[in-house]
This record gives C-alpha cells, sequence and structure tokens, in this order.
C-alpha cells in the first residue's frame, strides 16, 4: 500500500499532508479520496462465490459460496488483511441468499428452505441444523433463487422468490414475497415479483427488494413491499388460491406502469427506478446506513449492489401519498466481481460486499471476490438528498454550493421519461419530455437549492444533470447525476 493511500486509510494521518495536495485533489476528484476498496484474501484454491454476508460478535464474518459452503472468516477488519484466516463451519447447503447471526445461531434463506444452524459443541463446526419452513416449490430449474431479509420487528423472515426460467411460475409461490414467523408459519404477503436480486429493511423497517429488467419490467428497481400489494409481474398470481387469498389484479398489455396502478390500488409501483444501462442493469442486494457518519453523511439512505457493472448506487427515498419515491446516485464503483450481497457494520463503518460473475459477466474481471470499503473521513461534494415539491425539487448538498453557479437555472438540466409496461423483455425509454428549469434559489446556509421546474410528468423518471454547478471551494460534484422516480407530485 502506497502512503499516500495509507495517509487516507488512517484519517488522523491526514493533518500531515501538504496544501499543494489537498488542493490537487480538490480539484480531481476521485473515489479513493473518500472510499477506500480492499480485497480480503480468500482460502487458496476454494471457489468462493459469495451468495451472502452475516457479522457475528467477536468481528468474525460469515459468509456463504453459491455452491453450498459456510465458511467463518476472521481479522477482515485489521488494518493489515494479510493474517484473515478462514475456518469452513457446513457444507452441501443449497445457494443461500440471505443469512444472519442471532442469539447462536446463523439463519440461512435456501432455495428449498429457511434453515438455522448452529455449533453446539465448540468444535468450531456446524452440526445442528434445524429447518424453519419449506413451504414453496422448487424443481431443478437455475432461476428458482430464493433471497431472505434479516429479522422484521417481529422476528419474521422476508423471502422473494425468484420465477422459474426468469418468465415463468412451475413452482408453488413463484413470484411471490412470503414471510417466515420465528415458529415458521409461512405467511403470503406480495405478489408480482419477477426476478429479485436482494432484499432489506430501511430505518424504518420497511422492506425493499431490487427487481431486474424482464417481462413487465421495463427497467431495474428498488420496489417497496407493502404487505398485501402487487409488485407488477402478473406471472404467479394464480398461486392466490394455495392460500385462498384475493386474486391479484389482472393488467394489461402494452400499458404504463401509471395507467396500471391508479386502476389497481394494490398494485404498488417501484420506489425507484434504476435507468437500465445508466444506472447499472443488474441491482442485488440492500444495506441501510445506520452507522451515524461512520460511514459518510448519508443518513439512513440505502446502498445497493450491482452485479454487472460490479458497483454499489446509493438512494435516497421519502414517501408522498403514501407511496415511496425518490432518487437513486451513483456512487461506488470498481469492484473486482459482480455484487450480490452489501453489508454494512453500522459500528465499525464499513461495507463489506461479495459475489460471483457466474451466470452473468461483469465489469469487475475476477470470478468471485469478498471487498471491504472505509471512509476515509473526507466528505466529497455531493447532493446529499433530492426530494419533491409541487413545482420542482429541493436538492441537499453536502458542501455549501458557489451562489453565482447555483442559482444559475442554465447550470442544470433536465429529462424525463417512463417504460413500456409489457410482457415483452423490457423496454426502450418513452414518452420523452424535456421539464424546464426556470428558478434556482439558494438557501442562506448555501446547503439548499430549491429548483422550480415547469413540466414534471407524474410517474416519470426525472434524470437530473448538475455538471456546472460548483461548491464554494471551486469543486464540481462527484458525481453530478440523479435519477428520480416521481410517482407522485407532492400536493
Amino acid at each position: 500500500m502506497s502512503s499516500i493511500t495509507s495517509s487516507f486509510r488512517h484519517p488522523r494521518l491526514i493533518a500531515g499532508c501538504s496544501v499543494f495536495l489537498f488542493s490537487s485533489l480538490a480539484h480531481a476528484a476521485k473515489q479513493s479520496d473518500f472510499y477506500l476498496r480492499e480485497e480480503i484474501p480468500l482460502p487458496p484454491g476454494e471457489v468462493m462465490e459469495i451468495g451472502s454476508i452475516a457479522l457475528m460478535p467477536g468481528q468474525q464474518i460469515a459468509v456463504t459460496t453459491r455452491r453450498g459452503d459456510l465458511w467463518i472468516c476472521t481479522g477482515a477488519y485489521r488494518d493489515d488483511l494479510s493474517n484473515v484466516t478462514w475456518k469452513k463451519f457446513a457444507q452441501g447447503l443449497h445457494e443461500p441468499f440471505g443469512m444472519f447471526w442471532k442469539a447462536g445461531w446463523l439463519y440461512l434463506t435456501q432455495r428449498p428452505e429457511v434453515t438455522r444452524l448452529k455449533d453446539s459443541t465448540g468444535s468450531g463446526v456446524a452440526d445442528t441444523f434445524e429447518t424453519i419452513s419449506s413451504d414453496w416449490g422448487i424443481n431443478g430449474d437455475y432461476h428458482e433463487y430464493a433471497f431472505g431479509s434479516e429479522p422484521d420487528k417481529n422476528g419474521d423472515i422476508w423471502v422473494v422468490l425468484c420465477l422459474t426460467g426468469s418468465a415463468g411460475a412451475d413452482s408453488d409461490w413463484r413470484g411471490w414475497c412470503l414471510r417466515v414467523t420465528p415458529g415458521g408459519k409461512m405467511i403470503p404477503t406480495c405478489s408480482g415479483i419477477r426476478s429479485p436480486g436482494g432484499i432489506g429493511l430501511d430505518a424504518t423497517g420497511q422492506v425493499f427488494y431490487t427487481d431486474n429488467q424482464g417481462p413487465w419490467n421495463g427497467s431495474s428497481s428498488l420496489k417497496w413491499l407493502k404487505p398485501g400489494s402487487f409488485q407488477g409481474n402478473p406471472t404467479g398470481n394464480k398461486f392466490h388460491q394455495l392460500a385462498k387469498l384475493p386474486a391479484p389484479p389482472e393488467v394489461a398489455d402494452k400499458s404504463r406502469i401509471l395507467a396500471e396502478r391508479t386502476k389497481h390500488r394494490e398494485f404498488i409501483p417501484p420506489a425507484v427506478v434504476f435507468p437500465h444501462g445508466k444506472v447499472g442493469q443488474s441491482p442485488t442486494g440492500i444495506a441501510c446506513d445506520q452507522s451515524g457518519g461512520k460511514f459518510g453523511p448519508w443518513p439512513k439512505q440505502l446502498y445497493v449492489g450491482e452485479q454487472t457493472h460490479s458497483q454499489v448506487q446509493r438512494v435516497c427515498l421519502e414517501q408522498v401519498n403514501g407511496l415511496y419515491q425518490g432518487a437513486v446516485f451513483p456512487f461506488l464503483e470498481g469492484f473486482e466481481t459482480g455484487l450480490i450481497p452489501v453489508r454494512l457494520d453500522q459500528d465499525a463503518g464499513l461495507l463489506f460486499t461479495g459475489g460471483s460473475n457466474r451466470g452473468w459477466a461483469s465489469r469487475g474481471s475476477k470470478p468471485f471476490t469478498f471487498e471491504r470499503v472505509t471512509w476515509t473521513g473526507k466528505t466529497p461534494f455531493e447532493i446529499q438528498t433530492m426530494t419533491a415539491n409541487k413545482d420542482g425539487f429541493t436538492l441537499n448538498f453536502t458542501e455549501p454550493v458557489d451562489p453565482a453557479t447555483a442559482a444559475n437555472p442554465a447550470t442544470y438540466g433536465m429529462a424525463a421519461w417512463t417504460y413500456i409496461y409489457q410482457s415483452q423483455y423490457g423496454s426502450p425509454e418513452v414518452d420523452q419530455a424535456t421539464p424546464k428549469i426556470t428558478a434556482a434559489t439558494v438557501s442562506a446556509d448555501r446547503k439548499s437549492v430549491r429548483l422550480t421546474i415547469d413540466g414534471l410528468v407524474r410517474g416519470h423518471v426525472h434524470h437530473l444533470n448538475s455538471q456546472a454547478l460548483k461548491s464554494a471551494k471551486g469543486d464540481t460534484l462527484w458525481h453530478p447525476d440523479a435519477y428520480y422516480t416521481l410517482n407522485e407530485i407532492p400536493k
């Protein structure tokens, strides 16, 4: 590790850096100025396509692999990663995508079941395995994944089930979200799911999952799992009969989400659309920042993994007229493989990621990896949050803005579009609009700008570009693009 990198790894050493170094970085910001990404050495000779990560006592980390092994890692928190050690804890599992530690047990969501296991003898190897629930169907199809959450406030595990082959429903409850209670009861909770890549809770305990572009999904997105809701894909609707639930809605093909969800109140639209190719194209794991600023100035925001582009995106949410909506921002990149799980240690302020490129290629060139990200203590100039008004948006910044550029409407550009809601795979961007920014009002503390906009479009993604904006120090934004999904316009 170079001396400059080491300085950013240890914020206490920054004071010794030269004025020249600070000046040059201020005008040529790069990710390593703010976040240090490091690879954690893996056990030699093992295939470690990581599907889940769980944080354990004593700064140990459990990871599962797509090939069915569960390993315990020691030393992943140390400054020197050369002394990391690994112990295989279990094997023969069925592609777990979801794991957490609780009261001496590791809980896993596998393809066919939710399981818990522990080492009851102190041998360092799991010897007790208990099935909590296996009340859904499975066959040999490669795509019948199951992603499980951490427990909610009731102790329930939320499980989202991929469709068969990504477009069929050949096994019971495929295309549904189920809750598994601590006692093992399975509760059908939401319908309309296609191809999840991850699931997680926000700071208030609401549950969200990522769904990937495909049939009935014009682009990938982050979706709110409101109990009783329909998420948009009707392929698995038939399974309501298994539990004698009301039938999910039958929607019209070649329509728009806004048109269909206003006809069917149980249809909950995506909270945040991730425009395909512009903000990744395969979103995965979800982690909520409740670290109290130990990972940067993003309180209660969500970090979302990205498999194809080997990235982590940043999402800020708000509720308007009873629906979640918000903005997605590019955030971290350069990971060595396609990310699947992301896990934030709230106390240590460390983000752990893992993944694989098997089945889907990734920008990261390695077949699998385990990595950590540390905040250097330096705050980037960024749009911290973007919130909707009845006549525009309010932008809050991490640093004071330059009033000359910030108050000029020409500093900003905006475009808006939506997608065809259809049974065909994905959709182009359609119904394009160009909202006009007519005024930009800077707050007294210069950390907020209120944009007045003529031509907001309900139901559209609104792409804001602020490339020309400067901070009071003369910096440009680290990431000038934001993509806000405007499900509802505030009254």
